[in-house]
């Protein structure tokens, strides 16, 4: 029987293989797509329930005993970004129905989807270094080629930008890769947990950290690494841009999570004062930057830049609210996100335009659309009783809690100035009057399948928001289990 853990990764493996039999059946595409994202999403659950009440999940597969062999691991947090990963899979299959022109769809636009999927579980299932760097690898080639499926110059440009810098993350992860063998012997994070105690702060040390971070800094679009984002995501089209808004930069994340809270442990007085202004400097450039754009996309874009930073700042803390805090506004921005995009497609497909300029007037002839697109940027903004709103809160606290001042009033300032950016994005799209207000225009239908993603999601940020406290324990819990170890290391090792 197969291990329940290793399905995340087998099953968008054997639908792309299937799929390959049928890339001229759009039918069995859509399908077989929709399906396999939505066996994922309960898998997900599957895995939530297991490790939560049975504990740790592990599986070696080839029976060679951790360290020695591949491992694959599940706590609570790899199982909330598995369910995570499942939904926003499942959304985007059901959207792209009609978001694209049939000649698009067919050929390998859904094996790749599929082959991003089993990449992006695969990083949250590894139990092993090198193994993180295979996956990573794997992202990386299926997200490039989806970046430029159809070939525009605008799209070439963007995946350019987009593919050099993965590559020099790929380089320098490699780098941190092998010095981090040498003086340790080992890959395997719960050996890495287990043997990083016994080492004293070095240079070597540090110098093997700080290569990680930068790796991870890159993936995940930190200061000053941030800048191919804006330059690659708005060339392509914005299905594929809410897929990569969601989960694409949040496994470089949720990998700097694991990697500082586990492993590079050491020399807190450095790495504290530098998580922290980095976060900051995250948070208050991106936020900034979106507020002098009138391209919804761009704007949307860049405010995937300044939220990482709040990300940052709660592992900054180096607290167990403090990550809970980061997991959880890890989980409310991949939903509230990935619906902005999804709504921005929306748009464009009843208006014709992302400028936010030529827009105006969709609040009176489509109110229920405009109230989809009023939740997840309200929800952004930090309003409550959205899950923005508890995110925020939980990181506000456990910086007062850990007497962070500045970084906690940066973090409220950047909240007010969001605040601002998403009020711009319903005047001038929602309220304000069209352009050509008295140029009477024929109200396009906007398909099913593009609205049920945006229910799912909006329906979603208003539960995590109304019923945040289980959320919240999870969140806590899974936060303990990374900043003390032990159990990890006892579900892997036996020691």
């Amino acid at each position: 029987m197969i291990p329940l853990i290793l399905l995340p990764v087998i099953i968008p493996l054997a639908t792309f293989i299937l799929l390959l039999f049928f890339r001229r059946s759009l039918v069995i595409n859509q399908t077989v797509t929709i399906l396999s994202a939505f066996i994922q999403f309960v898998v997900g659950f599957m895995i939530l329930i297991s490790v939560a009440g049975d504990g740790i999940l592990v599986s070696q597969p080839g029976n060679w005993p951790a360290p020695f062999g591949i491992t694959f691991v599940a706590d609570l947090f790899s199982a909330i970004m598995l369910i995570l990963a499942g939904l926003i899979s499942l959304v985007i299959s059901i959207y792209s129905v009609s978001a694209f022109g049939k000649d698009f769809q067919k050929g390998i636009y859904y094996p790749l989807i599929s082959i991003l999927m089993m990449g992006v579980n695969g990083a949250f299932v590894t139990g092993d270094v090198f193994n993180l760097y295979v996956w990573f690898e794997v992202m990386i080639i299926s997200s490039f080629v989806l970046l430029t499926l159809g070939g525009t110059k605008a799209q070439m440009y963007g995946g350019l930008k987009y593919m050099t810098m993965n590559l020099i993350s790929s380089m320098v992860f490699l780098t941190g890769l092998g010095l981090l063998y040498g003086q340790t012997g080992t890959l395997n994070i719960a050996d890495l947990a287990l043997k990083m105690r016994t080492l004293e702060s070095s240079p070597l040390i540090t110098t093997i950290a700080m290569l990680f971070f930068i790796a991870f800094g890159i993936k995940a679009a930190l200061f000053p690494f941030f800048f191919w984002l804006p330059a690659s995501y708005h060339t392509t089209p914005v299905t594929i841009t809410a897929l990569f808004s969601g989960l694409m930069t949040k496994v470089g994340i949720y990998a700097m999570i694991r990697f500082f809270t586990m492993i590079f442990v050491h020399d807190q007085q450095f790495w504290q004062p530098l998580f922290l202004t980095i976060g900051g400097l995250t948070m208050v450039v991106g936020v900034l930057t979106a507020a002098s754009q009138y391209d919804l996309r761009r704007i949307l874009s860049f405010h995937i830049i300044s939220q990482i930073g709040y990300m940052v700042f709660g592992l900054g803390l180096f607290t167990i609210s403090g990550v809970a805090g980061a997991i959880y506004f890890l989980a409310h921005n991949i939903v509230a996100k990935t619906n902005t995009f999804l709504m921005a497609g929306i748009i464009n497909r009843i208006k014709g335009t992302f400028d936010l300029k030529a827009l105006g007037g969709i609040y009176r002839t489509y109110p229920f659309i405009s109230l989809l697109m009023f939740i997840p940027i309200m929800s952004l903004a930090g309003v409550p009783p959205l899950s923005g709103f508890f995110g925020k809160l939980l990181l506000i606290i456990a910086g007062f809690e850990s007497k962070q001042w500045w970084i906690t009033g940066v973090a409220v300032a950047v909240s007010l100035f969001t605040l601002f950016s998403m009020i711009k994005i319903w005047n001038e799209g929602f309220w304000k009057k069209t352009p050509d207000e008295d140029v009477p225009a024929a109200k396009k239908s906007v398909p099913f399948t593009m609205v049920l993603p945006v229910v799912i999601l909006a329906l979603l940020t208003v539960v995590m928001g109304i019923a945040a406290e289980p959320i919240i324990r999870i969140s806590t819990a899974a936060a303990s289990q990374m900043i003390n170890p032990d159990e990890y290391i006892q579900a892997v090792l036996g020691r």
